[in-house]
């Protein structure tokens, strides 16, 4: 077992020991976004990669859409949790709940709606997504898209960032850790 994973006593930040046995953490995992890479994976759809755990299928993005892109209509199999920074967004089936700068979404699993940034935007809409488990994305008429998931967003995300021949940072949970991409 490698040593990022054995169970320690705790301690507090005097030294002083704690009762209760916890992993070892040597730094805190943080990113300055403002120094992460913005990589297109769609037109008009941005993504900044902050976190993927693989295992329990969790994942969080900062997602920057053009106005005018809308994601296609999809189906969640676990939470999601949508704090919108810039801009202005809806879901198709609800045009009259804009989601604006502070605006906190949360989303049961088993939800359904399709993201649009509107036309009349002035510039990008920015937003912290988490979601637990997987999009499973339809076409317009019905039909099965594609599955979008931890595991999915890790090969496209390295897929479009060695394409546009960017180096992408982003905390990795399990083995909690920094991948970067090569």
């Amino acid at each position: 077992m490698s040593d990022a994973l054995t169970p320690t006593f705790a301690k507090t930040s005097s030294g002083g020991d704690l009762p209760l046995l916890s992993l070892p953490q040597t730094e805190l995992l943080t990113l300055q976004t403002d120094e992460l890479p913005v990589v297109e994976t769609e037109p008009g759809l941005h993504l900044q990669l902050l976190r993927l755990d693989l295992e329990a299928g969790r994942w969080v993005v900062l997602v920057h859409l053009e106005p005018g892109t809308s994601v296609p209509i999809h189906y969640h199999t676990g939470t999601a949790e949508v704090f919108t920074l810039k801009g202005r967004w809806v879901y198709r089936e609800y045009p009259d709940q804009a989601q604006t700068p502070g605006s906190y979404l949360f989303e049961p699993g088993g939800s359904v709606h399709t993201l649009h940034a509107p036309e009349d935007n002035t510039g990008n809409t920015v937003m912290l997504v988490s979601v637990d488990g997987a999009n499973v994305n339809f076409t317009e008429d019905g039909r099965f898209h594609s599955i979008l998931d931890a595991v999915a967003i890790k090969h496209w995300f390295q897929h479009f960032a060695d394409e546009q021949g960017v180096k992408a940072r982003y905390i990795t949970t399990g083995a909690a850790g920094y991948t970067e991409t090569e």
